[in-house]
């Protein structure tokens, strides 16, 4: 009996295993509806019509020129995006609020000054 309790274990092991590795190739596959999960643009252009962008942060310049990079940073776009939605506010309101969360997690007020007593500015 434990033999097959332990073979059985091993076979899941090795099958959990696998399709972590190859999670890239199947997890595309999968029906996930669309209010759970929206995919991010991967381009410039796709930037600017998802609405990441603004007067402030043109990106229609990079478009213009065929600029072709990969576009904004996923992780970035993924937090504006959720701040954008969560507080119904603007692409550069957001951008602000995502920098000033920056700032505060290195240890640097939000007028751009760090919190470090010993720092000394000669200007």
């Amino acid at each position: 009996m434990s033999y097959i309790l332990y073979s059985l274990t091993l076979l899941a092991l090795v099958l959990a295993t696998a399709l972590y590795i190859s999670r890239s190739r199947w997890l595309p596959l999968l029906p996930i509806p669309e209010h759970l999960y929206h995919r991010l643009p991967s381009s410039f252009s796709s930037d600017v019509e998802s609405g990441f962008t603004s007067s402030n942060f043109d990106l229609t310049s990079n478009v213009a020129l065929g600029d072709s990079r990969a576009g904004l940073d996923q992780q970035g776009k993924r937090d504006i995006q959720k701040i954008m939605k969560s507080r119904k506010i603007g692409f550069d309101e957001a951008r602000r609020i995502i920098t000033e969360q920056r700032f505060a997690k290195n240890g640097i007020r939000p007028d751009g000054r760090p919190e470090d007593p010993k720092f000394v500015s000669f200007s």
